[in-house]
């Protein structure tokens, strides 16, 4: 079984730039911010399972694969 690990920012104006992202996940809020989404939209792909990208849950948490972001960003998707 991997390791994840993910930073949570404190607030919005925490939030590193996603070329800088060390962490193989981020949270919502984070997420949110990079692929320009409100957060409960992020929440909706997870619970319908409809998003274009999926995340992993930890203690009913929900962490972004940062791979699958940039994946997405790269391709204009």
């Amino acid at each position: 079984m991997s390791t994840v690990s993910y930073a949570i920012p404190a607030n919005r104006n925490q939030i590193q730039a996603l070329v800088n992202v060390t962490n193989s996940h981020v949270n919502t809020e984070a997420a949110a911010f990079y692929l320009n989404r409100k957060k409960q939209t992020l929440r909706l792909w997870a619970c319908y399972e409809t998003g274009p990208v999926r995340p992993i849950r930890i203690n009913r948490r929900l962490a972004w694969p940062v791979d699958q972001i940039r994946t997405l960003l790269a391709n204009g998707s």
